[in-house]
């Protein structure tokens, strides 16, 4: 184990100073390299690397905290309005991210630390506009008590759609631009967001209310 561990941090220090020596190739190029203090152009103030273990870590790391984020949302929910809607907030959320990792899993995008940032943010913004619809819903069983739960869910969605749409349209419309002028750097995340956004928007009105009245209905 010992000289396996020696082995990955010899190869990652191989590449560590290959991209090292691509940087000053680079740099070469706008003068003379060294240390600031003493007049140089420019100077690398450090270089380091994640091994295979930490990025292991990072990994189990995210889905832990993703995990614990869908156990407070159902705890939330369940406190605020009842389980049935909380498990259905949760079904849905879990539906966005699944959707959105296989859209990286089927065209072999890279999913690193601002990809599992992007879908935590797809978790709360995909539950705060199913939370939306649920409070909608739960106002109209106030006003409406002998009126049946379909028709009051179906009431809810068309009261809150335009909300919806035009939310989701405006994050959408801030997330396509970053696909498009936001660089390498951002683009992983902001396709994420692209997917996920429209994936919410969908599982909000066809899939988290549905699974709720069918909930409510079988108990």
């Amino acid at each position: 184990m010992a000289r396996q561990g020696s082995e990955e941090e010899a190869q990652t220090q191989a590449q560590v100073d290959i991209g090292q020596t691509k940087v000053k190739e680079t740099l070469s190029a706008f003068g003379q390299g060294g240390k600031l203090s003493e007049g140089a152009d420019w100077e690398i103030a450090g270089t380091d690397a994640v091994g295979a273990v930490a990025g292991n870590q990072l990994r189990n790391q995210a889905v832990t905290v993703t995990l614990l984020a869908l156990v407070g949302i159902l705890l939330y929910i369940a406190f605020r309005f009842e389980w049935t809607y909380g498990a259905a907030a949760v079904i849905t959320v879990f539906h966005d991210v699944l959707v959105t990792l296989g859209f990286f899993s089927i065209f072999q995008w890279e999913v690193n630390l601002t990809v599992v940032a992007a879908l935590l943010t797809l978790v709360g913004f995909s539950v705060n506009d199913t939370i939306v619809t649920f409070d909608r819903v739960r106002e109209n069983l106030r006003l409406h008590r002998r009126t049946s739960l379909y028709d009051i869910t179906n009431e809810a969605i068309n009261q809150t759609l335009s909300r919806t749409v035009i939310t989701s349209g405006l994050v959408f419309l801030s997330v396509v631009a970053m696909v498009i002028f936001g660089g390498e750097v951002l683009r992983p995340f902001s396709l994420a967001l692209v997917i996920g956004i429209v994936m919410g928007t969908y599982s909000t009105i066809a899939i988290s209310n549905p699974i709720m009245v069918w909930w409510q209905q079988r108990l």
